[in-house]
């Protein structure tokens, strides 16, 4: 997983590469971010990826050059930048400019600058209106008409349009031109034609009237003024800006949704005492309250208290967690019962909730590789388009047009003109689908991992905590045929996790654990005269009686129901112990690592997507091959080593295979890294998600799928937006040239480009997977396990 990045990261060697993220003002469209990591790109050794949407530049860099040097060649492309600050845990909602799309002023002025653009959109639409209405409607125009158009247009040409304008000198001393530099020439010449008219070409004339015409056309004279495209481009610019602004800061909301999450203060017992703080303060080992309906503050373990957790907003779970002594916490659960004291064992950038907001931010910088090409052709966009503009108005005049023809197509060429939509295409719609994405319990590095995740079509699945629960529990509860099934199998179990109170193995964690959920509440009796014998079994007196529970070893003196039961236990690669009371076998027990509840589906559905499921486990070929025949896996491979496992996916990649690998420990961690993609599950260690490019917060198998189809459907939308945004521009562009679109249509066709682009984007926001619903009763199909299992 890549690091985040930090400007203030520690000293490394120079030769190394360090990365910085910038936040960049004043991009409005493709041309800009390809001027910004052109000029990067020059640096010797660095590399820069910049993203529209979010404002953000992710450089890569010598440690030789310096933060200053950068921000310095950024600002003489003739925009602002500024590090972005690591913050110490999730993103603070407040601190504005921080992830939305950054302001023309200098960044982290978002909030005034928004309320400016909405101030000056405003005004601009008081002005121009009547404008428009006049000269829209001939039978409005009364006498001076064309005058009081000119007095209100002059502003709105003028003030309206100046952020236009001001970017465009801005780049013209800087030598480039951007989307800014079209719209201005554009609103100008509209103008200038305009007042030409009016004062020497005889349009000011009283009495003087315009017929209605959305499309061009030649004229006689040159009485006839364009007051409504001088005004109407500004005006269908600015709107269109604003709303998509808005948009972009709507695909944009996983961070600030993230954020909200974090709890602001906390209750702490020190010294015996309970204070309330803000939970920045929290350290590592401070006991801290979560009353019913507050939010865990950090990361911890329950010390006392019992409650159900929803985790539904921080993970995806779609049920409440079960939490108490002992059990892990994650900051930004909702407590939904009762009084937890938990204690604190991450704090700031070290908890779940952090990283979250980590992977979240640093996937939105990625771009798709055919958002390159996009942002290749936006960058010589511009001074194409303002080459046919001129090439057009030479033409016009040369083929004996009047020069109103030739200057309203020349115009309506500047400003039909879009790389907007080249520029959002691939941001908006990473942004929307990698905070949707969260809200589903999947996390992706970038865009790179969901172009490689849509492609893959071979899945290699680690058995034990990513088929199974990665915990051992009592499979079943086996009593002779002659028993009274339930209530002797519940006293035997009763029984035999007294005796296993003494005992620290795993086989008896999970007896006694399973022994207090089938309880009737009563407590279990205590043990006298505890032994353990080791490779053996414990025994100890309960109750007046000898229980022991031990290895079954001879079979031959028990009764053959138990011994049906130990012989499907080692089939199916599970342990079993026989509990004798006295010197009468009583029962056996069954006990092994559980097969997820939803791995079946979720193997089902990753068949259903085109994929083919591989097994490879580093436990015994029996154990194996009875989760693989559950689940209907074909291809096994058992007593896999972690070198076994890269060696695997190398040999599926030579026979031409796109391999993910999903796993949770560290001998996954080589394979996660060898395959094309790696996909880690939420509770697994560090090294396996620093391998992955995936991360699966939710405990739910069915997150993987959801993650397949959720990078197919990002990319078609992805593909889809680049198709709207190209195909866009070879359209409009030869109306404008021919003379068949006027200025004013062309400029609401323009912002109506930008705002389809990103309203496609949006729709990601409330994607949800469809699963198929029926299931065959193939012979592969798990069975829920029973609390005991009895002779029929």
């Amino acid at each position: 997983m890549a690091d985040r990045p930090s400007p203030t990261a520690s000293p490394v060697p120079a030769d190394d590469p360090v990365s910085t993220v910038l936040v960049v003002g004043g991009m409005t469209c493709a041309a800009c971010v390809g001027r910004v990591e052109k000029k990067l790109g020059r640096l010797e050794g660095v590399s820069a990826t910049v993203n529209l949407a979010t404002g953000r530049a992710k450089v890569s860099h010598p440690a030789s050059v310096s933060v200053a040097g950068l921000v310095a060649v950024v600002e003489s492309a003739g925009y602002t930048a500024r590090p972005a600050e690591p913050p110490a845990g999730p993103p603070d909602p407040t601190r504005p400019g921080e992830h939305r799309r950054p302001p023309d002023g200098p960044p982290g002025s978002g909030g005034e600058e928004e309320r400016r653009e909405r101030d000056r959109l405003l005004v601009t639409t008081l002005l121009a209106a009547p404008v428009l209405v006049l000269s829209m409607v001939p039978a409005w125009q009364f006498r001076n008409w064309q005058w009081l158009c000119f007095v209100l247009a002059a502003p709105v040409a003028v003030w309206g349009a100046w952020p236009f304008h001001h970017r465009a000198l801005r780049g013209l001393r800087h030598g480039t031109a951007t989307m800014d530099t079209l719209v201005s020439l554009g609103v100008a010449a509209s103008f200038a034609w305009s007042s030409y008219a009016l004062f020497l070409g005889g349009a000011g004339e009283p009495g003087m009237t315009m017929p209605l015409s959305l499309v061009p056309a030649a004229s006689d004279g040159v009485a006839h003024v364009y007051l409504e495209a001088a005004v109407g481009v500004p005006l269908f610019i600015l709107a269109g800006r604003w709303l998509e602004g808005r948009a972009r800061r709507g695909t944009g909301s996983a961070l600030r949704s993230l954020a909200e999450l974090a709890a602001k203060d906390v209750a702490v017992r020190r010294g015996g005492v309970e204070h309330r703080i803000p939970a920045a303060d929290l350290a590592v080992g401070d006991v801290f309250l979560v009353r019913p309906g507050e939010r865990v503050a950090t990361d911890g373990t329950v010390v006392e208290g019992s409650s159900a957790l929803d985790l539904s907003l921080v993970t995806g779970e779609s049920h409440p967690i079960e939490a108490g002594p002992g059990s892990p916490v994650i900051g930004g659960a909702v407590n939904s019962g009762g009084l937890l004291e938990v204690r604190a064992d991450a704090v700031g950038a070290d908890t779940q909730l952090a990283r979250i907001t980590r992977l979240v931010e640093d996937a939105q910088t990625g771009k798709a590789a055919v958002q390159r090409l996009a942002d290749s052709v936006a960058a010589v966009f511009v001074p194409a388009v303002m080459s046919v503009s001129v090439t057009v108005l030479g033409f016009w005049l040369g083929a004996g047009a009047d020069r109103q023809a030739a200057i309203t197509a020349a115009v309506a060429v500047l400003v039909v003109a879009c790389p907007c939509a080249l520029g959002l295409a691939t941001p908006t719609a990473l942004l929307a689908a990698t905070g949707r994405g969260a809200r589903l319990g999947i996390l992706v590095s970038g865009v790179q991992a969901l172009e490689r995740l849509k492609h893959i079509d071979t899945v290699v699945l680690d058995k034990t905590g990513t088929l199974t629960s990665g915990r051992m529990s009592v499979i079943a509860v086996t009593v002779p045929a002659d028993a009274d099934a339930d209530a002797d199998a519940g006293e035997v179990l009763r029984l035999a996790a007294a005796v296993e109170q003494g005992s620290d193995h795993p086989l008896a964690h999970a007896i006694v654990a399973h022994a207090h959920r089938q309880g009737d509440g009563r407590p279990l009796p205590r043990p006298v005269g505890f032994a353990a014998a080791p490779g053996s079994g414990v025994s100890a007196m309960v109750d007046g009686a000898e229980v022991a529970v031990v290895r079954p070893g001879e079979l031959s003196g028990i009764p053959g129901r138990l011994r049906e039961a130990v012989h499907a236990a080692e089939t199916a690669g599970h342990t079993a112990v026989l509990v004798r009371v006295g010197d009468v076998p009583r029962a056996v027990i069954s006990v092994g690592d559980t097969l997820r509840s939803d791995a079946y589906r979720a193997v089902e559905h990753l068949r259903r997507l085109g994929l083919r499921p591989v097994l490879a486990t580093g436990d015994r070929e029996a154990t194996a091959r009875s989760i693989a025949g559950r689940l209907g896996i074909t291809e096994v491979h058992a007593g896999a080593l972690p070198e076994d496992k890269a060696a695997l996916v190398a040999t599926l990649q030579g026979h031409g295979g796109r391999v993910a690998v999903v796993g949770d420990g560290v001998n996954d961690a080589a394979a996660l890294a060898a395959a094309d993609l790696g996909i880690a599950m939420a509770g697994g260690t560090d090294a396996a998600i620093g391998a992955a490019d995936v991360t699966l917060v939710r405990e739910d198998l069915q997150a993987l799928p959801d993650a397949v189809r959720l990078a197919r459907h990002t990319l078609a939308t992805i593909r889809a937006n680049l198709v709207w945004a190209f195909g866009y521009n070879l359209v409009t562009l030869p109306l404008a040239a021919v003379g068949r679109l006027d200025p004013m249509i062309a400029a609401a066709a323009m912002s109506a480009s930008s705002l389809l682009v990103v309203g496609n984007s949006l729709r990601l926001r409330t994607w949800k997977p469809s699963r198929p619903r029926a299931f065959g009763h193939g012979s592969g199909r798990p069975r829920t396990a029973t609390g005991w299992e009895t002779a029929s």
